[in-house]
């Protein structure tokens, strides 16, 4: 689960790691007001407005019509709720996004860090997420902060450090102060980096996150460490054990049907194809896609309905399938195992009764336990139903009906 820069910067303001504070508002008027705040707060007199999307490359994206970023520097109160007013109610594309873009609701007042001093500040990148193959936690970290972290890999990967974190023993204290040392760190500012990556790695570990990315993390002019922007994604699978971090979920930034989805207890996900998938199993679901397009088609969806698939649940699968315009044929491919083919299509049936008039080609495959009588059932309903047991029949009936469309 993915959550806003000023959500994110919260959560690890509680675990002790220092960030540049700001206030989120909605309508230009919270803007000034969150400005004045922020003033009498920390005495900052320029603010940095950032606008609050569920994706990166803000700073260099656009605004929709306009010559505006989705990050702006407001040199003086004056400036913010402009600034603010520019941003909200529009539509921000940037690199992470599409070309469809966010609508941006919110934006994020900030304090300005980049403060004069004796020394210049200096931007890093720090980021904690899972090494796989390792089975263990892993912290990037580099001196080009600030940049795309994917073109430091490319043209400069000496630049970036990696410390394996065994998940056993947790973040040691030699590490923390390794990392600092590989970022060139020393007195003052290399104190502050190893507090705050240790802070940063327990706020990690606690809350069950599946990825942080700071970038950047800022040295300021008189050596203290701070987080800049953050980027969290918080794993799905232990949200039951975080309530309070489940009510961050932001709807509006999510694709309806995958929220529909969710609700309806389905995995979803929205692709570009023309074929509409509904499986039980996310390795039949890939199998699925790709037999999809041997046959000449492209996967609208990934659809699964689970090992406990009955008529309710594959009615709420068609009804979101068929909300994107662009499918032009439904691929219904089931293993019986724990869930029997015969309930399956029974489910189908029901579903196709209760949705009314479905003006598409639908190819039903059920194989395994009682798929036969599976097969029975939606051979002898009368509706306008495919069905195959075996792959191969259902890929060429995906193909006829791919080639009938066209």
């Amino acid at each position: 689960m993915n959550i806003h820069e000023y959500q994110a910067k919260a959560i690890l303001e509680k675990f002790g790691v220092r960030i540049q504070r700001g206030i989120v508002a909605e309508t230009p008027e919270q803007a000034l007001e969150a400005g004045k705040k922020l003033t009498a707060e920390t005495g900052t007199s320029w603010f940095v407005v950032k606008s609050q999307i569920h994706a990166g490359g803000r700073g260099k994206g656009k605004i929709v019509g306009t010559d505006y970023n989705g990050v702006m520097l407001a040199k003086g109160l004056d400036q913010v709720p402009i600034k603010a007013g520019q941003m909200l109610g529009g539509t921000l594309v940037t690199t992470q996004t599409g070309d469809e873009g966010k609508k941006v609701n919110k934006v994020l007042i900030a304090e300005d860090v980049y403060y004069p001093g004796a020394e210049e500040p200096k931007e890093y990148y720090l980021s904690i997420l899972l090494d796989r193959a390792n089975g263990c936690n892993v912290i990037m970290a580099s001196t080009e902060g600030g940049m795309d972290i994917e073109e430091v890999a490319e043209h400069s990967p000496e630049k970036i450090f990696k410390e394996q974190i065994n998940p056993i023993v947790g973040l040691q204290p030699f590490q923390a102060r390794k990392i600092a040392f590989n970022l060139g760190l020393s007195g003052d500012a290399f104190k502050e980096m190893v507090k705050f990556i240790t802070a940063l790695y327990n706020a990690y570990d606690s809350i069950d996150a599946a990825m942080f990315e700071i970038n950047p993390v800022l040295k300021t002019s008189d050596n203290k460490i701070l987080a800049v922007d953050a980027k969290v994604d918080i794993d799905d699978n232990a949200l039951f054990r975080h309530k309070d971090l489940a009510e961050l979920r932001d709807l509006a930034e999510e694709d309806p049907l995958e929220v529909e989805a969710s609700a309806n207890h389905l995995n979803y996900v929205k692709l570009d194809g023309n074929v509409g998938c509904m499986v039980n199993g996310a390795g039949l679901a890939m199998a699925t896609m790709d037999v999809i397009k041997i046959s000449g088609g492209e996967p609208a969806n990934f659809l699964d309905v689970g090992g406990g698939a009955n008529a309710k649940t594959v009615e709420a699968g068609f009804r979101i399938i068929l909300k994107d315009p662009n499918v032009k044929a439904i691929l219904i491919n089931i293993f019986g195992g724990i869930v029997r083919c015969d309930r399956v299509a029974n489910g189908v049936v029901e579903a196709y009764k209760a949705i009314g008039s479905i003006n598409i080609p639908i190819i039903v495959r059920l194989q395994g336990t009682n798929a036969e009588e599976g097969a029975r059932i939606i051979n002898e309903s009368g509706l306008k139903v495919s069905s195959a047991v075996v792959l191969k029949d259902a890929a060429a009936l995906v193909k006829e009906a791919i080639a009938n469309v066209k």
